[in-house]
């Protein structure tokens, strides 16, 4: 079995998208043109943000049908991220939030896709 080392998100306006990841992940993309973005994230995951006009076979679903996970290591990182993310423009669909597994968050892009922040809680 192949190792998982990516995750492309398709995106109507690259820029626009990148300009967003870049604030709320602190950091440029390794990659970027009009049409393609790519961050490399701490866990080595790269997620890649490409125009939708420019995909083979043209993609049939539209953002929000799955969570994009970052994990964090407190839930009082949570709160945190919430605040901070809130501030640089990212539409918070669930606040701060205990759920069975932790504390998590839910932000979306402005292609509806869904960013969950969590920590898991320990028993």
């Amino acid at each position: 079995m192949t190792d998982s080392n990516s995750i492309l998100l398709f995106v109507a306006d690259v820029p626009k998208s990148a300009g967003l990841y870049s604030q709320l992940l602190g950091q440029d993309p390794v990659e970027f043109s009009p049409t393609f973005a790519m961050f490399i994230l701490p866990s080595g995951l790269a997620l890649g943000l490409w125009g939708k006009a420019g995909v083979e076979p043209a993609p049939a679903a539209t953002g929000g049908g799955c969570d994009v996970g970052f994990k964090v290591a407190t839930a009082d990182m949570v709160d945190t991220l919430h605040a901070e993310w809130q501030l640089k423009g990212a539409t918070i669909l669930l606040p701060p939030t205990n759920l069975d597994f932790g504390r998590t968050f839910v932000a979306a892009d402005s292609d509806g896709h869904r960013l969950r922040v969590y920590n898991v809680a320990e028993d």
